[in-house]
């Protein structure tokens, strides 16, 4: 039985690849994996990451040295300051203050005619009620304002010219008494005596032949020229009365035009109806604040200059009405008036009775009642109209006081009311509004 030989099986090529295993269907909702290129080797798995074991407690670890605690960010206060915007607004703050003080002799009746038209506004409103047209009533008010002033004037004349003849005695007499009562020679006598002694030491050391050269210089006082005196108190009579016409004129011409320069502020404005409102809110507040000021004023003055010649009267100092009239005037220059008040009454009261008790009566009664009604009362009254703290209020009247004098120690505080509402109302100058609020 003859066996076939089995039959050869052909084998692959070497080069031909073995068959890739099909991937298994991917999960029923799944997008489909991308297909990884052929020849590229598929990407390493990432080793994963684990987190670094806690430290075991122990002590806090020591505070970082300068230099690394220079670079730990510190959390500063970034305020909106632009240093060029503030440099400019302080040059126009100087400025103006220059311009203010070269041109007071303008300012100064311009701000007096326009706190005496918001004084007077109502009372011409008034008349107006009556038929009376608004130029006579201004003109009738102002006729009786400075006639009324004028007659109490000529009729405290003499008191008045008693009154300043009596302060030079008055002072001469107390130095005298204060040298008289002095146990031994008072520090300038001594000093003064110790130098004549030095001086006579050294001219009797000179040689004679040295002092024959030597030529002698005697010092003369320049004669008193009344001419002079005259023409300055001429000239400032004259500047007074030129200064209180301009201010009667400015205030007719103001309560005649009624509210026409209201009007124009307003239309000036703009013509948003917004800016218009706001405009008569800060010129609504900026008469009521004014008026409710004077009439503070007003009530306190009458208050102390009452005050004062009751208390003078009974303690027997003479021309106690003209006191009383001087402490009320006097009162309106806040914190200045009280000075002089009590320290001319003393003099006085001590070259009338002679004695030192009662020159400290008379004082301590002034200084008593300016001290409770214009000290404390009348600053008190102020902030509160105002609406001003009494640290701006006594600001104000120092800064205006340098810039003006006596003219700005009065209208000062008037001026910075006037500011405060405009602050108060623009949004860039409200922080300048809550420094000065109360």
């Amino acid at each position: 039985m003859q066996t076939s030989a089995p039959l050869p099986v052909p084998l692959p090529p070497a080069s031909a690849a073995p068959p890739a295993a099909e991937a298994p269907p991917p999960p029923a909702g799944d997008p489909p994996p991308e297909p990884v290129p052929a020849g590229d080797p598929p990407p390493p798995a990432e080793p994963p990451v684990r987190e670094p074991p806690a430290p075991a407690p122990g002590p806090a670890a020591p505070p970082p040295p300068p230099m690394e605690a220079a670079d730990i960010p510190r959390v500063i206060l970034h305020m909106p300051v632009d240093v060029r915007n503030v440099s400019l607004a302080l040059l126009a703050l100087f400025a103006a203050l220059a311009l203010l003080h070269w041109a007071s002799a303008v300012f100064i009746p311009l701000m007096l005619s326009v706190l005496l038209t918001i004084a007077l506004q109502p009372l011409v409103t008034a008349l107006r009620r009556w038929y009376i047209p608004r130029w006579l009533g201004a003109g009738v008010l102002l006729m009786g304002i400075v006639g009324g002033l004028g007659g109490a004037a000529w009729s405290l004349s003499d008191g008045a010219a008693e009154l300043v003849d009596s302060l030079p005695v008055a002072a001469r007499k107390v130095r005298d008494a204060m040298r008289l009562n002095a146990l031994g020679p008072s520090p300038l006598d001594t000093m003064q005596k110790a130098a004549s002694q030095i001086e006579q030491a050294a001219t009797e050391s000179i040689p004679p032949q040295t002092r024959r050269g030597v030529q002698r210089v005697v010092i003369e006082r320049p004669p008193f020229n009344i001419r002079d005196y005259v023409w300055t108190g001429t000239v400032g009579l004259v500047s007074a009365a030129g200064q209180l016409t301009v201010v009667v004129f400015l205030t007719f011409f103001s309560l005649a035009s009624g509210n026409l320069f209201r009007r124009k502020l307003v239309r000036i404005a703009g013509q948003s109806l917004e800016r218009r409102k706001i405009t008569m809110e800060v010129l609504d507040d900026i008469t009521a604040q004014i008026q409710r000021y004077m009439l503070v004023q007003a009530g306190t003055s009458v208050l102390v200059g009452v005050g004062t010649g009751i208390a003078y009267a009974m303690l027997g100092l003479e021309n106690a009405i003209v006191w009383g009239v001087v402490a009320g005037v006097l009162n309106l220059a806040p914190y200045i008036g009280s000075i002089v008040v009590t320290g001319a009454s003393a003099l006085v009261a001590f070259l009338q009775f002679g004695t030192v008790d009662m020159a400290l009566a008379i004082g301590g009664a002034s200084l008593l009642i300016h001290t409770l009604v214009g000290n404390l009362l009348t600053p008190w009254l102020t902030s509160r109209t105002s609406r001003m703290s009494p640290v701006a209020v006594f600001v104000s009247v120092l800064a205006w006081g340098w810039l003006w004098g006596l003219w700005g120690v009065l209208l000062g505080i008037p001026v910075m009311m006037v500011v405060k509402a405009v602050c108060d109302r623009v949004e860039d100058l409200r922080p300048i509004g809550e420094l000065m609020g109360d």
